[in-house]
């Protein structure tokens, strides 16, 4: 069956994935272990980076002692944590216990295996051999991302539900809703990225950055994916899976030595991970910013594409440090509204938008006419919202009258025998309070005696006889 026939304009974009699976097997491995050793060096430095510049943030000293200025001070924390006392709790479920940081660090390491370093063109050479800088790259490269981040929580869900414990379960379950929340949002985000470079690999899309970021040409997708990854982490302020606040220590309470320190490298490897495809998505990936690569011709060529992407990972990774030290956590149910009732719709409806510019775009619709269909369809948007608010005020002022017209029932707080929580619109009893000291009435020294006469209770019950 031979394929449609595709006009001119139709393909945004093709990926030419050749240069892909011709490496020797001995540059495969090296490559792994470069992919390995880059996220192990960054976590590192990600943890003394956090310690530091939070206690900067807060006018302490912070890590001073391991190492010149403190610099080994994480890699002292991950020795330490290998020499504590590995306890496994008596009531859990051994088996799931154990494997389930082995289930949460794994697909961590996954994600870094299509994240392009360089140009896919073959421009280095390593022991004489040329190759891209990457490991591999798949058609649906950006999904594959999104499959491994979501195998991760699993260890979390398990390590919260095999611990035997409340608070742990509660993590759990908390880690499961926040990531179902937060990755329909991402992928949303995603979806604008793959119309405009008409593939989901990543050695593709970077290609199709080369004149204009994709943070510039799609800003709403990518302060999506911003929010979005950062609850994806489990990162303060939407840290709720391991808030010690209310959870102890969420998921990990029950956790100690090296399989907390697993659950500890998982986090910051996720941080990595989001922070190098936030980067490939939207930043250019491996590309210098726009003044070095303008004047400088050799920018984006040899090694040098290497240093431009480490720092720009290394500027997410403090954005995560700096979210931290200057947020408070938000509740739950903050958390939760924001997900499904900000992000997502914003998601959609930007998709919307994308969707329709593009299809515009093919069909030779030329700049004025866009904007006409854009605008037309911005101000219909709007008439029909209004029209929406003005239809709900007025059914929530029927509402209003209606329980006007009759007396509110008692709100009961102990309900079913458990203390329940006011709706909306329900107020609590008052609570009996004593008066204060001095609106008290001043007690005589006989044991019930009036305060103004000092005749006690017994004589005025005899004289009243």
């Amino acid at each position: 069956m031979s394929s449609p026939v595709l006009t001119a304009g139709t393909v945004l974009a093709e990926e030419d994935l050749s240069m892909f699976g011709t490496d020797p097997w001995w540059l495969i491995g090296l490559k792994a272990v470069f992919c390995f050793a880059f996220l192990m060096v960054t976590v590192l430095i990600s943890i003394v980076m956090e310690r530091k510049v939070v206690a900067w943030m807060q006018l302490r000293i912070g890590p001073n002692r391991h190492g010149p200025w403190g610099m080994l001070q994480s890699l002292a924390d991950g020795v330490k944590l290998m020499f504590k006392e590995d306890i496994v709790v008596k009531g859990a479920d051994k088996a799931v216990y154990i494997l389930a940081p082995i289930v949460g660090v794994i697909p961590a390491f996954m994600a870094i295996a299509v994240i392009p370093f360089g140009p896919p063109g073959n421009e280095v050479s390593i022991f004489g051999t040329r190759t891209a800088m990457q490991l591999t790259d798949l058609p649906v490269a950006a999904l594959y991302i999104l499959a491994t981040g979501s195998i991760a929580a699993y260890g979390v869900v398990l390590a919260g539900w095999s611990s035997g414990s409340t608070y742990p379960l509660l993590g759990g379950v908390r880690a499961t809703a926040q990531v179902i929340s937060y990755e329909v949002a991402m992928g949303l985000s995603f979806a604008a990225v793959f119309l405009y470079s008409g593939s989901m690999s990543t050695s593709t899309i970077v290609g199709a950055q080369g004149e204009t970021w994709f943070a510039v040409l799609l800003p709403v997708s990518f302060l999506i994916y911003m929010v979005a990854m950062v609850g994806e982490a489990h990162r303060a302020p939407f840290d709720m899976p391991e808030s010690e606040g209310d959870l102890v220590g969420g998921f990990n309470t029950e956790y100690s030595s090296i399989k907390f320190a697993m659950f500890m490298l998982a986090e910051y490897v996720h941080m990595v991970t989001v922070s190098a495809l936030a980067v490939t998505l939207f930043l250019g990936g491996w590309r210098a910013p726009a003044p070095i690569s303008t004047y400088w011709e050799g920018a984006n060529h040899g090694w040098w594409p290497l240093l431009w992407f480490v720092v720009k990972v290394n500027l997410l990774l403090f954005l995560f440090v700096w979210l931290r030290g200057t947020l408070p956590r938000v509740r739950y149910d903050q958390f939760m509204r924001l997900g499904w009732k900000v992000l997502i719709p914003i998601s959609l409806a930007w998709l919307m938008l994308v969707a329709t510019v593009r299809a515009l775009r093919n069909e030779g619709r030329d700049f004025g006419d866009i904007v006409l269909w854009v605008a037309g369809g911005a101000l219909a948007l709007v008439l029909v919202s209004f029209v929406y608010d003005a239809l709900r005020v007025r059914k929530e002022r029927a509402e209003e009258d209606g329980k006007a017209a009759g007396p509110e029932p008692a709100f009961d707080p102990m309900a079913g025998g458990y203390p329940v929580p006011p709706l909306p619109g329900q107020t609590l009893p008052p609570v009996p309070r004593r008066r204060p000291r001095h609106e008290q009435e001043p007690v005589g020294v006989a044991a019930g005696a009036d305060s103004e006469t000092g005749e006690t209770g017994k004589a005025r019950e005899a004289d009243d006889a």
